[in-house]
């Protein structure tokens, strides 16, 4: 038997099997909003038989958007859009999660294929897109070439901090049933953790305790406005790959400090706190941060998601059997082959005769291959 393929439960919430769609964002929002792109989009995933389907890196402010595209729960209005979702993800059996975030100073950017620098004049003029403030632990641009952001005073932590909350609220009543917290990549709450972007000297800074205050308060936020019965989980960049950044060991004490505020899941990636070029102690292979899920989930004794450069069914199988994560988490993998999930459980002898396709997909499938295989073909 498939371990991929087993059940595994985390609270009240049972995913079907231990494959989870990572957030990935489309840029194709207006305003906050959701669309038809968003259903067809994540739709198509459950439908490709994932486990957990999340939505993009959601917005918990307005002027916490990475670009001009990013999907936004900072208000009641933008909740009946992501209804519509998970409505659907729920009805083709997956489970249905979102990624809250804060872009902290990567705020105000451009979408990635115009360009992946500061918004400006040009954007105003062609796309009628104004930029906006970016905030941050410290006023330290991300990158040469950015503007510096305004440091946050203790009055923009707390209502940030409560933004999550309220965030988390909307969720609930979007009908998701899993929250992840951006805390990676350079985002804000990655911001605060990572000495190389946080400088602060007062309770929010210096020691690795005060530094991962504002994640520990966020979790509290999303737990004060987030069911029991729901899972709440972390992306976190286990390394910086940059001396002087987080390193593993410390993420690890962060993971414990989050589990004690009823956090269930590291979702553990790399990197991402500096600029766009990859750091020279990061070396990218197939699986290569699956080591990270695996020393968090022992040493902080918490779930893990293994997740990046992995595509191989037999070796996200071994992940999992060999505990080195509960779940894995595919991206690019997925828009290639949506249906990726499917085609692994044949792969592993999880599935025949397309049963667990839709039946929609599958009845025609398996007639196409009992003629196929009638006469030699294929």
């Amino acid at each position: 038997m498939s371990l991929l393929f087993s059940p595994f439960k985390l609270r009240d919430i049972t995913f079907k099997n231990r494959i989870a769609v990572s957030p990935m964002s489309q840029y194709r929002a207006k305003d906050g909003y959701a669309n038809n792109w968003h259903m067809v989009n994540l739709g198509r995933f459950a439908m490709g038989g994932a486990g957990l389907v999340y939505a993009e890196a959601t917005a918990v402010e307005v002027d916490g958007r990475r670009t001009p595209g990013d999907l936004g729960l900072w208000q009641d209005e933008q909740v009946e859009g992501l209804k519509q979702v998970t409505d659907f993800i729920n009805q083709e059996g997956a489970i249905p999660g979102i990624q809250l975030s804060h872009a902290g100073r990567k705020a105000s950017e451009r979408r990635p294929w115009h360009g992946e620098t500061p918004v400006d004049d040009e954007d105003i003029s062609i796309r009628d897109e104004a930029p906006w403030k970016a905030i941050a632990p410290s006023s330290i641009p991300y990158a040469d070439g950015w503007p510096a952001p305004e440091e946050m005073s203790d009055a923009d932590i707390e209502r940030v901090i409560t933004s999550f909350g309220e965030a988390a609220r909307r969720s609930k009543e979007a009908g998701f049933k899993m929250i992840e917290v951006y805390a990676a990549h350079g985002f804000l709450v990655h911001q605060f953790l990572s000495p190389i972007a946080n400088k602060r000297t007062d309770k929010w800074g210096g020691s690795d305790e005060n530094r991962r205050r504002f994640a520990v308060e966020v979790a509290r936020s999303i737990r004060a406005n987030w069911p029991e019965k729901y899972p709440l989980a972390f992306r976190l960049s286990a390394t910086d790959w940059l001396d002087g950044g987080v390193e593993v060991e410390e993420t690890v004490e962060t993971a414990k400090a989050l589990k004690a505020e009823g956090v269930d899941i590291i979702d553990c990636s790399t990197g991402g706190i500096s600029g766009k070029e990859r750091p020279r102690r990061m070396v990218i292979e197939h699986g290569f941060q699956v080591p990270f899920a695996k020393q968090i989930q022992k040493d902080a004794d918490i779930a893990t998601i293994a997740v990046g450069f992995l595509w191989d069914a037999k070796r996200c199988e071994e992940v999992i059997a060999n505990e080195e994560a509960s779940m894995i988490a595919l991206a690019r993998e997925l828009l290639d082959d949506p249906n990726w999930p499917l085609h692994a459980a044949a792969e592993l002898g999880a599935d025949e005769n397309h049963a667990m396709w839709p039946i929609e997909f599958g009845w025609w499938l398996m007639k196409r291959e009992r003629l196929l295989n009638k006469l030699g073909i294929k």
